[in-house]
Parts: C-alpha cells; sequence; structure tokens
C-alpha cells in the first residue's frame, strides 16, 4: 500500500542539464512521525520514482528481464532485431559466460557501441548507452525480482534499468535498522546470485543502500578492491567483501548531506543527475577499478567547467577572471577531482590544450598510467624538456601531464612558442606551495589565452601567506575566486578521512624567564636538541609505539599480513635528524629483535623557509648538502642497503631512486619509522601511516598538511590519525584548524578524551555510553556460565560484544587505558569465544536456509583479528604448562579456551589437542612441532587426492604454489590439471559442481594449514 505521501505530493527538483548536483537543499520529510515498514518504504520509493518520470515494469524473473532489454535496444537504436541476430548480439556482446564484473565495467564505461553482425552480412553499431545525448536513454524501475539460479534463491529489493540493463541497484531496510544490513545482504547477494543467469546483475554500476533515514552510494568495484587488499582470491562474476567505509553519502553543493531516502530520490535520482553520474563522473582506472565521484568531486568539476565556458564567452581569457581555485581537504580525492576536470576540459571545442601541472614529489606511477591509460604518452617523467615540448607541438595531444619544473624550464627556453598562443587549460593539482608563487609569473608572462586553476587541501589565506618581495600573496590573488570548498570538518564529518589525536608530551622547563625572543629562541632551539632530551624522546617513542601504531594488530593488505601500522617522526633540522637517527641505532641495540624497528632517514638540501615552518627540499638535491650531512646520509643509506637488500647513495640519480623506494617501503608498511625534515610532510599517501611524531615547530597550513599524512582511510582498526608532540603546538593546532575548517571544527577534527570515551558522552543531544556502562551492561545481561537463550538474545549480544570492540579499539591507543579494561584476560576469551561461536551459528543457519536476515548481522570480524593468537604464543603456553607440570588434560584445557577464543586457530583446535597428547615427556616442542603438523599434512592431503581421485603429482605442487602465494589460485589451467578424467560434456558429470567440490575441499586444507606452519608443503 502506497506511503501517505502521495505521488502528487512529490515534485522533483527543477533540472539543469549543467548542473548535477543541487546548489542546495531544504529536507522536506524529515517532520514524518507515523511508523514505515520496509514495504512500505519501497512502495513510497517507487511511487516517487514514477512521479519523476520512471516507467515501472512488473518484472520478476529474468526471461522478461531480457525481452524488456531487447525492446530498449532496438528504441535506442532504431532497429529491430531478428531472433538469430538477438541470440548472437546477445551471447557475444551482453551475457559471454567468460566476462565478470570487471569486463561488464569496462563495456558500461569504456566499450558501450558494440557492433550487430546481420543477417545479411551488414554491420551495425549497437549503443548499450547514449552518453552524449543523454535523455534518449530510458530509465524503468523494478522490485522484487527473484532468481533461483545461484547458490541461493533470492529477491532483489529496486532495481533501476537503464535501456533494459540493470545498471543502479537499491537495497533497502525499513527505518531504525542499521544501514550496515542492507550493505551486507547486497554482499550475500553479489556472493550468491548476481552472477547467475545470463550474469545481467554484474552490470550494475552504482549500489544504493538506505533504512529510509540514512541513503548512501558505492561502485561496484568496492568490495572487489577491498577483498584484493585483504589478500583474498574469489572467483570472476563472485567478488564480494566488506569494506563499509568506502560507501559515500550524497549531499548538495555546500556539502550538506541529503541522506532521508525521500529527498535522495528527489536529488540523486533525477533523470538528470543520474545518466550524468553513469556517463560522465565515473572513472574505470587502470587498475580495473570503478570510482563514482562524491558529489563535492562533482560540484567542483562542473564549477571548473562553468567557469571555463563562461570566461571564454565574456572575454576574459588570461586573467585571473578566466581560473579559480577548489579549496578540497587533504585526503578528500583531489587528484580524482581534478584527473576528470582534465578529462572533461579536453572535450570543449575551443580548447587547444589541458595542462595537468604536479610537483616533482607528487608525480607518482598511479597518476601517469590514468592519464596514459586515456591517452598514450600524455605522461612522461623524463626530465628533459624535449618530450613536453614535442607534446604541446604536437594537435593530437590535447591532454599532457607535466610537473612545475619541467614546465618552469620550458618556457625559460623556448620564449615566443606558438603554443603560447593557443587556448590552455592549466590545472595545477597543488597550489599552496612556495614554487607556485614563482611559475604563476612566469606562466602569465607567457601564455596569452589561458585558464589557471588550482586545487590546495590548505589554501594560502592573508594569515598564513608568506612575504616574497614585499608582497603577501594569496591562493585568490594568484589563481582567481574560490570556486568549490570542501574543508576537512566536512570530510572528517562525511567519513572520507579520518579525526585526529594529538598528544602533547612534555619534554623540556623553561628554567629562565628571557626578555629576547630572538635569544630566546636561539637557546631554545639549542636545548631542544640537548643529548639527554632527545634521548627521553626516543625511549617515549620506543616505549610507546606499540601502543600508539597498533603493532599487535594483524590486517591483510595486497596479499601480504602486516603487524600494525607506521609513522614518522618530523624533525626540526638535518642537525636534529642526525642526532635522533643515532640514537635510535644505540637504544635498539640492548633491545631484543621483535622490539627493533626499521627505522630510515632521509633529508636533502632545502631553503625559503616558509611562514608554515616548512622548507621546499627538492628530493634530487644532496648536492648542496654540507660534507658532513652528506656522509652521515651516506651511511644511513648503507644502512637501508643492509636492511632491504638495495643500493642507493647520495648521488643525484641513485638518490632519486632512493626516494623512490622509501616511499613505496612506506605505502607498503616496510619501514617502521621515517626519520624526515621537511620532506614527505606534504603531497604524501600512505594508508598504512597512522603515527606523526613531531619535534619542530609547524603552523597553519604546514600543520594541516604533516598532519593530514596519518588520516588515511584503511580498515575498522585505524580509526584515527596519531598525533604526538614534544612541542607546546596547542596554540597553532587550534588556529591551524580554525583557518582552514571553522571555530566548530575542534569538536568534529580530534577525537574525544578518555573521559569521555570511557565514562559515556552526549552526541547531538543522544547519549553514548561509554565503555564502563557497556561491559556492566555485558556482565548484568550475559553472565558467563549462562547459555544465551534465544534468538533475539544472541543478537543483541552480538551488537553489544559489537560496540565494546569498537570502544576497546579507540580507547587502547590510549595511555590512560592500561590497567582499565575491567575484564580480566580469561574473561575476555570466553566473550571473545561466544562472539565466535555465534558468528558460526548465524553463517552456518543463513547458509542452509533460502535466505535469512541474520546473514546480514554486522560481525565486528576485522576487530577480533586484531588480537589475533598466534601459533607461537599456543607453543609457548604449551612449553610453560609443561614445566610448571600440569597434566595432559590440564594443558588441554587451558590451551583450548586460548584457541577457542581466536578466529584463525579454533578450526585448528583438534589438531592442537592431538598434538599436546602426542608429547613424550621432555620432548622439545617447537621440534616436535615441526614433525608433527608436517605429517598431518601430508596425510590429510593424500586422503584428498584419494577421495577426489586427483593427480597426485600436480595437486602437490599445485598446494605448494598456494602456500608460497598465500592463497589458493581457482582461475587458470592449474586447477584443471589436478582433476579427475572426466568429460565436461558427459551428460552424467555435473563437471562445474565437481570442480567446486575439489576447490572448496584444498581451500578448507590450506586454510586449516596455512598458519600453522611455513611455506614448505
Amino acid at each position: 500500500m502506497p506511503d501517505k505521501r502521495h505521488s502528487s505530493h512529490y515534485k522533483p527538483i527543477v533540472e539543469n542539464p549543467h548542473s548535477t548536483v543541487v546548489a542546495e537543499y531544504t529536507p522536506i520529510y524529515a517532520a514524518e512521525q507515523s511508523y514505515q515498514s520496509e514495504a512500505h518504504l519501497e512502495t513510497a520509493f517507487i511511487e516517487q520514482l514514477k512521479a519523476q518520470g520512471y516507467e515501472y515494469l512488473p518484472i520478476k524473473g529474468e526471461e522478461d528481464l531480457i525481452q524488456n532489454l531487447r525492446r530498449q535496444l532496438e528504441k535506442l537504436n532504431d532497429i529491430t532485431f531478428s531472433e538469430e541476430e538477438w541470440r548472437r548480439f546477445f551471447k557475444a556482446c551482453l551475457a559471454n559466460p567468460n566476462e565478470g564484473i570487471e569486463e561488464k565495467t569496462r563495456t558500461i564505461q569504456e566499450d558501450h557501441i558494440k557492433i550487430l553482425e546481420r543477417d545479411d552480412g551488414t554491420t551495425k553499431n549497437i549503443y548499450l548507452i547514449d552518453k552524449k545525448n543523454i535523455h534518449r536513454n530510458t530509465l524503468q524501475v523494478i522490485n522484487q525480482y527473484g532468481t533461483a539460479q545461484g547458490r541461493h534463491p533470492n529477491r532483489y529489493d529496486v532495481t533501476i534499468l537503464v535501456n533494459g540493463l540493470p545498471l543502479v541497484h537499491v537495497e533497502l531496510k525499513r527505518r531504525g535498522v542499521a544501514l550496515r544490513e542492507a550493505f551486507n545482504q547486497i554482499a550475500r547477494y553479489q556472493r550468491e546470485s548476481f552472477w547467475a543467469g545470463s550474469g545481467l546483475f554484474e552490470y550494475v554500476q552504482v549500489f544504493v543502500i538506505s533504512n529510509g533515514t540514512h541513503t548512501k552510494y558505492y561502485s561496484n568495484t568496492t568490495r572487489r578492491e577491498h577483498i584484493r587488499e585483504q589478500g583474498k582470491k574469489v572467483r570472476k562474476g563472485k567478488r564480494t567483501s566488506n569494506s563499509f567505509k568506502f560507501t559515500s553519502w550524497w549531499a548538495d553543493a555546500k556539502n550538506q548531506p541529503i541522506t532521508d531516502l525521500m529527498d535522495f530520490t528527489q536529488t540523486f535520482f533525477v533523470k538528470n543527475t543520474l545518466l550524468n553520474i553513469l556517463t560522465r563522473y565515473c572513472v574505470f582506472t587502470s587498475e580495473r577499478q570503478l570510482l563514482v565521484m562524491r558529489p563535492y568531486q562533482i560540484a567542483a568539476t562542473e564549477r571548473i567547467i562553468n567557469r571555463i565556458e563562461i570566461s571564454t564567452n565574456h572575454k576574459q581569457v588570461g586573467t585571473c577572471k578566466a581560473g579559480g581555485y577548489i579549496w578540497h581537504a587533504t585526503g578528500s580525492g583531489k587528484t580524482l577531482t581534478s584527473f576528470k576536470t582534465a578529462l572533461l576540459a579536453t572535450h570543449l571545442p575551443d580548447i587547444d590544450k589541458v595542462l595537468f601541472v604536479v610537483d616533482r614529489k607528487d608525480l607518482d606511477y598511479q597518476t601517469m598510467r590514468e592519464y596514459d591509460k586515456f591517452q598514450k604518452g600524455a605522461a612522461n617523467s623524463n626530465t628533459s624538456t624535449r618530450i613536453l615540448k614535442q607534446q604541446l607541438e604536437d594537435p593530437k595531444a590535447r591532454i599532457i601531464i607535466t610537473t612545475i619544473q619541467k614546465l618552469d624550464r620550458f618556457i625559460k627556453k623556448n620564449k615566443g612558442h606558438s603554443v603560447f598562443n593557443q587556448h590552455i587549460v592549466i590545472i595545477f593539482d597543488e597550489c599552496h606551495r612556495s614554487q607556485f608563487g614563482q611559475m604563476h609569473r612566469a606562466i602569465t608572462r607567457a601564455f596569452k589565452r589561458y585558464h589557471l586553476f588550482g586545487f590546495t587541501g590548505t589554501p594560502i589565506f592573508a594569515q598564513n601567506a608568506a612575504s616574497r618581495e614585499g608582497i603577501r600573496w594569496t591562493t585568490e590573488q594568484i589563481v582567481g575566486d574560490r570556486l568549490h570548498a570542501y574543508t576537512i570538518v566536512d570530510a572528517i564529518r562525511d567519513g572520507n578521512v579520518l579525526p585526529f589525536k594529538v598528544d602533547y608530551v612534555s619534554t623540556m622547563r623553561e628554567k629562565e624567564q628571557i626578555d629576547d625572543e630572538q635569544v630566546a629562541a636561539i637557546n631554545r632551539e639549542s636545548a631542544l636538541l640537548a643529548p639527554q632530551r632527545i634521548q627521553n624522546v626516543v625511549r617515549y617513542i620506543l616505549e610507546h609505539f606499540d601502543q600508539k601504531t597498533r603493532r599487535n594488530t594483524y590486517y591483510r593488505l595486497h596479499e601480504r599480513r602486516l603487524r600494525g601500522f607506521n609513522s614518522i617522526l618530523a624533525v626540526a633540522s638535518i642537525d636534529a635528524a642526525k642526532r635522533y637517527y643515532s640514537e635510535f641505532q644505540r637504544q635498539m641495540e640492548s633491545l631484543p629483535s621483535d622490539k627493533r624497528l626499521k627505522v630510515a632517514l632521509i633529508y636533502s638540501f632545502g631553503q625559503n623557509e616558509d611562514i608554515d615552518g616548512l622548507v621546499d627540499e627538492n628530493p634530487e638535491d644532496t648536492t648542496g648538502l654540507d660534507q658532513p650531512s652528506r656522509d652521515f646520509l651516506e651511511r644511513a643509506i648503507q644502512d637501508y642497503n643492509r636492511m632491504f637488500g638495495t643500493d642507493y647513495d647520495t648521488s643525484p640519480e641513485k638518490f632519486q631512486n632512493y626516494y623512490k623506494d622509501v616511499s613505496q617501503r612506506v605505502k607498503d608498511r616496510e619501514v617502521d619509522l621515517l626519520i624526515v625534515v621537511n620532506m614527505f610532510l606534504t603531497g604524501f599517501d600512505a594508508t598504512t601511516l597512522n603515527t606523526l611524531w613531531v619535534d619542530k615547530n609547524l603552523r597553519y597550513h604546514g600543520l594541516v598538511q604533516a598532519f593530514s599524512r596519518t588520516n588515511r582511510i584503511l580498515n575498522s582498526v585505524k580509526t584515527h590519525g596519531n598525533i604526538v608532540c614534544f612541542r607546546n603546538l596547542e596554540e597553532a593546532t587550534n588556529r591551524a584548524f580554525a583557518l582552514f575548517g571553522d571555530k566548530e571544527a575542534v569538536s568534529v577534527v580530534f577525537m574525544r578524551t578518555f573521559d569521555e570515551y570511557y565514562e559515556g558522552y552526549t552526541k547531538n543531544g543522544k547519549p553514548v555510553l561509554g565503555y564502563r556502562t557497556l561491559i556492566q551492561q555485558l556482565l548484568d545481561d550475559f553472565p558467563l556460565g549462562q547459555p544465551i537463550a534465544g534468538e533475539e538474545a544472541k543478537r543483541d549480544f552480538v551488537v553489544l560484544y559489537g560496540q565494546i570492540l569498537r570502544m576497546k579499539n579507540i580507547l587502547s591507543t590510549f595511555d590512560d587505558f592500561e590497567g582499565k579494561e575491567i575484564l580480566t584476560p580469561r574473561q575476555w576469551q570466553d566473550y571473545q569465544s561466544i562472539y565466535l561461536d555465534l558468528y558460526q551459528e548465524f553463517r552456518k543457519s543463513s547458509e542452509a536456509e533460502q535466505e535469512d536476515i541474520r546473514d546480514d548481522l554486522v560481525f565486528e570480524m576485522e576487530l577480533v583479528k586484531q588480537a589475533e593468537i598466534n601459533v607461537d604464543h599456543i607453543l609457548m603456553l604449551i612449553e610453560k604448562y609443561r614445566q610448571e607440570q600440569k597434566t595432559t588434560e590440564e594443558i588441554q584445557t587451558e590451551v583450548g579456551r586460548v584457541v577457542q577464543a581466536s578466529v584463525t586457530l579454533r578450526n585448528k583446535k583438534d589438531l592442537i589437542m592431538q598434538f599436546i597428547a602426542s608429547l613424550d615427556p621432555g620432548a622439545n616442542v617447537i621440534d616436535r612441532w615441526e614433525t608433527f603438523i608436517q605429517g598431518k599434512k601430508k596425510e590429510e592431503l593424500d586422503q584428498i587426492i584419494e577421495r577426489e581421485n586427483l593427480n597426485p603429482q600436480h595437486t602437490y605442487a599445485f598446494i605448494q604454489r598456494a602456500f608460497e602465494d598465500g592463497y589458493i589460485e581457482e582461475l587458470g589451467t592449474d586447477i584443471t590439471r589436478i582433476l579427475p578424467p572426466v568429460s565436461r560434456f558427459s551428460p552424467d558429470t555435473d563437471y562445474s559442481c565437481l570442480r567446486e567440490r575439489i576447490i572448496d575441499a584444498l581451500k578448507a586444507f590450506f586454510d586449516r594449514f596455512y598458519v600453522l606452519s611455513g611455506k614448505e608443503l
């Protein structure tokens, strides 16, 4: 039954073909008070879509879906398929069984015009979607589409068809249900049935999830990319993950989120907006990942394109009025926005070329790949200007990526060049750098018909402008008006970057009051370099490193299992960097090997200190260093070479490669701590970096830029960026975030206090329970030793324990939390065992039933795994209990309790219990374990080979590769070599089921033994 808000009440927002994001939106539906079921919500949503011009279709199954697809493509392409033509076209171009999500995404994004071979031998272009005249496309809506062809029968909520293809899918939950449950339900559909049948639902580009109150969207490859980062491999067309953090809010151009489903529908689902998002504001990257732009990115892009068109018409080209700047917070995706802007600008008819200008430090491999994908040769890292000159002179080269340094050299060497008279768009990826002022003067003197645009996370205002030649230049004076802003407050509020936790650690006390500020500053810097103070700071970092960087946390990234995060130590001078590096080496000599850090050092010659306290360092230039500093750096690089087996030094070419290698190893979390003076404090992105140790004076944009190295989103364990200040930067920090945020910045940008998380606080007028209250509720409602009866109680336990895990994860980075955990280690083990038991129970029940909402219950498994117990710890426990002369039964009981609380070891409990029972008095536990587990591996693999009649030689080789690579490869010919000799076309054998069963058996074997032993089979 329709919601009382009848369709006649709905009026879509006025459609503007030049604006995808509405300028300002006032929520309409927040005042509704009556209860709304999920069915009512779905009906109201569909009614709204119909009022906005969508055609509703009562399609419930695949046959009708395919027939409608045929009719819509015939209509779009003004053609009538013969039966044979449709059969060939559908099978080859739309439902190719060898294509999965990635291939179908590439079809929609890059290959949407297919060739039809007609019965008479001629060919015709068939558009799947018209990207030039978007309103020629037909939008339809279906609901409760059912399929029984996957692993389990499923029924989907609402799907938007574009020319008959399902390109947008909407999953709804009733108001009051966690939004994440809708996300998890789509994950289940992707596992179980989107790929089934003809696989048409793998064409979905954008998913929308809503519980009525909150609505978000995300791309189809969000999960695939997440699961790749987790180091898992999944079958083509069956990719999934749980990366809820990478979903996005929709908003107006003033960054006000539009969350209610009906408000969301009136803006996001307006035909012009949705089609623009699908056809213009998606980027399919060189890594085959689909990125759907966020509203602030779209708004900024359209503001720039609009400025180019208007200023050209008003003959303002070559002036400040022809350009402008985009203020988007560091970490919010400026490079993607500027990349898409550059691509769209090349399509403007009057534009000759688009130059995308970056600093050499930011010209990373990924940026170059994206531009080269668009136009071969658009990006080159050659330091000479010869290639740049060739590109500028080539009329076919519409888009060029270059560095500030290279463009500067070109301008100086080619005065009067014809390109200076062409109509050029120049986009600076970062326009807060000091080089930009010099570059600006060179550009405006040389180019005559230009549009100059800058992107920055920290604009230069009057308050933070450095004086150059007696003038304080601001970003607005250099490039023009601010066209769009998305501040760090907006980014943190939307969850696109993390907030900061700032600790101020006092390391010295002023002995006397000194009136002369200059003398005081000199004395203070001298005192800050005192050996005793350096020793204390290094000791503090070593003692707190594990806690701040979560070194006892385990997670997977790019198929590697990592421990915790890593950090940067920013110091005030090269002299300070040298002293810190030496002190780390000295203090770590006495530490056991597992407590030593991999410390790297990098600095280069720099000058021109700005008002923010940063000096521009050239990563190639070590020639300006004094000899002692260069010699010291040479020795530090030799330490690095020994640590990683590399061959770098301080010569210009090898030092540049050292810089690149250090950058990559920090990103891959191979370096624990990097000591820098100024390098890596701006423009460097590493998701594994979570801590910045600061022993230098930072101000304004330099402070925000440096802090922002730590707050990239990675996983649920990384909840914030850690800043540990060894100087009193509190006032400077507050000033900086007030300038680049707003007066409310402090309440958004910084984490709450320990007491608030521990005792509770109020948010938006509602109480948030603290850790102490949550633990008390756990002890009162779910006392250990008493069974949890009933599904509702079990669900309540899962929700409560999940809250506790999230709160404990935050509190564990506070020094004050030690000794205040309330629960004993054994109680934690017992509660975690219950949690994992319920996880297994709910998963098994949902697999047995056709559809079960318990499958969508949120389990915080990433937070459980962070405190994972490894095999070494278990073996140590066994040895400890044997030395205490406990009986075999007692050891099995004690160790079993620990194993049961472990995600990775609990399904290996029987092996560990057998091992304990097999131990002879006096046997060496470690040596005996290796022998025992190798024997068990061979025994159980031989059983699988015999049971399934597999090829023994190929099976052993296949599993050996899996242990070396860290996963079972399910695709390719290797798996086929081990299968029994059965015809895949035999009517008596389901070849695909046989293959699936064997893969599942080998995966179970791999999961059982991989973490218990080394890479050798």
